[in-house]
């Protein structure tokens, strides 16, 4: 008697229904419900800082402007001693690590 493998066994036709029933009777939440709770979180992660803990307090940074004899590198964007200058071109200065 020929057999034909292409047909699905009464065992695992059994399970995928069960499976699926299962799957269907369950208490899946409601999308909008889902999409509602991720909204909330991503509000509740903005004023959360890495550490896991909430920050209330504002940052508060005291800006010194550049002296006299400081220059900002025109490569790296960073403020020098002026005894760091490697060269200078266009008005604009190069600092040793750049130009080294």
């Amino acid at each position: 008697m020929a057999t034909d493998y292409d047909e699905v066994r009464s065992d695992v036709k059994e399970s995928q229904d069960n499976s699926l029933e299962a799957l269907q009777s369950a208490n899946a939440p409601d999308a909008r419900s889902v999409v509602r709770e991720l909204d909330e979180a991503d509000a509740m992660d903005e004023s959360i800082v890495p550490g896991g803990e909430f920050v209330a307090e504002e940052l508060v940074v005291q800006v010194v402007p550049q002296a006299e004899d400081e220059f900002t590198c025109y490569s790296c964007f960073l403020v020098r001693h002026r005894s760091q200058i490697a060269r200078e071109k266009n008005g604009h200065a190069y600092c040793i690590e750049c130009e080294g």
